[in-house]
């Protein structure tokens, strides 16, 4: 039970200098500008830091070391805030890896950047089954390729206005099939 009496002390600014490898100076920066705030303060004004608090520290601390500007880890987290209005504190709460400049939050199953939500991964094998039963003629498209009923309404709707400029296809079989890779979604 050692971890739950850690996980409910409160650490001092020099105590966490220490622990983390951080200066007073970044520690004061980053509560002044509430990046990363203390959990508490004394009666005295002092900070006093959670254990929840130095998770926040630390990942911080990694996420500048490979690279990234505290401002991109300030709009990182107010992006997440936005996104998952569920996590309270998304440097604690969440693993978040840098790549370059971009912070990537691994959360359940799925990948995305942190600022624009976009998600970077896709299962593989997933779609190596869809593939497969697209090209063995055993399934539908693959679903990047599938339209919706608002999708074929709207097709529908297009067909009706003049055409655009440009080499079009004469095979009345193959009319419109030429432009259904590029949707998405």
């Amino acid at each position: 039970m050692a971890e739950s009496g850690v996980a409910q002390t409160l650490f001092k600014t020099r105590e966490v200098v220490d622990l983390l490898d951080l200066s007073r100076r970044q520690l004061q920066y980053w509560a002044k500008t509430g990046l990363i705030e203390p959990s508490k303060r004394t009666p005295g004004g002092h900070h006093r830091y959670s254990f929840d608090d130095l998770v926040a520290l630390k990942a911080t601390k990694r996420l500048i070391d490979a690279g990234v500007s505290v401002q991109k880890i300030r709009r990182s987290v107010r992006a997440l805030q936005e996104l998952l209005p569920q996590v309270g504190r998304p440097l604690s709460e969440l693993v978040l890896v840098a790549t370059g400049d971009v912070v990537l939050v691994f959360q359940d199953d799925t990948v995305f950047e942190a600022v624009s939500g976009q998600e970077w991964v896709f299962e593989v094998a997933a779609f190596e089954r869809e593939v497969s039963a697209y090209r063995t003629g055993d399934g539908a498209p693959p679903l990047s390729h599938r339209r919706t009923a608002q999708a074929e309404e709207g097709a529908a709707l297009e067909s009706e206005l003049p055409t655009k400029p440009g080499p079009r296809s004469t095979n009345p079989a193959r009319v419109g099939q030429d432009d259904e890779w590029s949707q998405t979604g």
